[in-house]
C-alpha cells in the first residue's frame, strides 16, 4: 500500500461543494482530523456524467475550511491552489 496515495485518505466531515460551470464535475470538500496534530482538507472530485464516480484530488494539512472557485470548466482553485482537472492533484506531503 502506498501511504502517499490520495485514495487512502480519511473521509472527514462534509464542509462545502461547488459545481463546475458546465455541470460536468462537483468538487466536495471535507475537513478531516487524521492522526496529525491539525485538521486537513480533502477535496473529492465527482464525475457527474459518469454515474457519480469520485476521485480525491486535494489534500492539505492545517486547513479548517475550503474556498472553492471554478475558473472555467476544467480549472478549479482550492484555497489558492490551481488544478487542471481531471488529472492534476495537490497533496501537501509531496510538495
Amino acid at each position: 500500500m502506498n501511504l502517499f496515495d490520495l485514495k487512502w485518505l480519511p473521509t472527514g466531515e462534509y464542509h462545502t461543494e461547488e459545481i463546475s460551470p458546465d455541470g460536468t464535475y462537483t468538487l466536495i470538500a471535507y475537513v478531516s482530523s487524521p492522526s496529525l496534530s491539525a485538521d486537513a482538507v480533502r477535496g473529492e472530485l465527482v464525475f457527474n456524467k459518469r454515474n457519480g464516480k469520485t476521485k480525491n484530488i486535494y489534500w492539505n494539512y492545517r486547513e479548517l475550511t475550503a474556498k472553492i472557485e471554478w475558473f472555467d470548466n476544467k480549472t478549479v482553485v482550492i484555497n489558492g491552489h490551481t488544478l487542471e482537472i481531471p488529472n492534476e492533484k495537490y497533496d501537501w506531503r509531496k510538495q
